[in-house]
């Protein structure tokens, strides 16, 4: 008799179900409970981490190297501003003027370029930005002396390279020294000089004494280049002179030879008074008789101004009268740029930015405190796992 197990009947999906091992996959997502929890027992470490990065931030913040900005605006000068300039230019303008021979004067543009506000303000700034003007102005400066002193020092402790450290600082402080538009895109736009320093009141005082700095030498180079090229227009006139009086002699040579062959024909014709011939061409003319021509001989003879045979030696001879009587005054004021807002001391400082600092510092602690401990939890827990 079969037995009751052989009459049991088995469905696929119970035989599936048998026979298939169940496996249990992990769980890889992060319980909030638990990461809150491993934060809350983490918690001195996120404290400790922000409190050492906010000491140290605010020691950095507090011990680090100030900087402060002085700043002023300038515009191109008005005309009163180098009205003395120009007064000075006025008086020379009548030896640079060129004679067309026609009885009129066509003005000589040289000396315009002195009495340009444009000109003056647009050299102003290059000389205000020129590195071999700060580099001069620096080494006269106490402040700045001091400060290399120590930077020197420091270099010379650490066993660094002196003159390398010496370019640098050079570098760096020509980087704090500069004259800048205002608006790039307007061309009235002011100017701003800018002189960064140590210390509130150093600041203001070099600013001030490096734009006294560049005037003065601005001042001493227009004087000097006025200077020469009135120099320059004197040899050239003095040259001309000299051509024309030679040429004046050598004409006045050939005018005697002339005269006395002229005389040597007239005796031998036995021409003594003045005759008439239809010869307009003739080398030695005759027409004089004798004793007209011995009176040109004389006359030719006795003439010591040569301005009587080259008339163009009249308007050099008086340029150069002129010259004589003028000179240029070394001392006379003017001013390549007008202040549009005066040098004032800076309020607040530009370096170090203390409070960003701080705020900075305990920002990037607490960060790094949470980090640690994101990573503690992640650890041990694939560790559990």
């Amino acid at each position: 008799m079969p037995s009751q197990a052989s009459d049991k009947q088995y469905t696929p999906h119970q035989e599936l179900s048998f026979s298939t091992p169940v496996f249990h996959q992990p769980n890889d997502e992060i319980d909030l409970k638990e990461l809150f929890l491993a934060f809350w027992k983490g918690k001195w470490t996120i404290i400790a981490t922000t409190a050492l990065f906010s000491i140290v931030a605010v020691a950095y913040a507090l011990n680090a190297q100030q900087w402060w900005s002085s700043k002023a605006q300038i515009m191109p000068p008005q005309l009163q501003d180098i009205s003395g300039l120009s007064q000075q230019i006025q008086q020379f303008q009548p030896i640079f003027d060129i004679d067309q021979g026609d009885g009129t004067l066509l003005k000589s543009e040289e000396l315009s370029d002195f009495a340009s506000p444009d000109k003056l303000f647009g050299h102003f700034i290059q000389e205000f930005n020129s590195a071999n003007n700060k580099r001069d102005f620096l080494d006269s400066s106490q402040d700045f002396q001091q400060f290399k002193v120590q930077l020197e020092a420091e270099a010379e402790a650490e066993a660094e390279a002196e003159a390398e450290t010496t370019l640098w600082l050079y570098a760096a402080w020509f980087q704090k020294i500069s004259a800048s538009i205002v608006d790039k895109n307007d061309e009235n736009s002011p100017y701003e000089l800018s002189f960064q320093a140590t210390e509130k009141a150093s600041s203001y005082s070099l600013i001030n004494e490096y734009i006294d700095f560049i005037s003065q030498k601005l001042h001493h180079d227009v004087i000097n280049n006025l200077t020469a090229i009135i120099s320059t227009k004197k040899q050239e006139l003095f040259q001309q002179k000299t051509m024309l009086e030679l040429q004046a002699k050598n004409q006045l040579e050939i005018e005697i030879f002339r005269a006395e062959y002229a005389l040597e024909i007239a005796k031998a014709a036995n021409v003594t008074k003045p005759i008439q011939i239809n010869d307009g061409q003739q080398l030695f003319n005759i027409d004089m008789g004798s004793l007209a021509i011995e009176a040109k001989i004389a006359a030719l003879k006795s003439i010591k101004n040569l301005d009587v045979i080259a008339p163009r030696l009249q308007p050099i001879n008086s340029k150069l009268m002129m010259l004589e009587n003028l000179t240029v005054d070394n001392k006379v004021e003017f001013t390549s740029f007008r202040f549009i807002g005066d040098v004032e001391k800076p309020l607040t400082r530009d370096k170090p930015k203390r409070a960003l600092i701080a705020v900075l510092g305990t920002l990037l602690g607490g960060i790094l405190g949470v980090a640690i401990v994101l990573a503690r939890f992640v650890f041990r827990k694939e560790e559990d796992a």
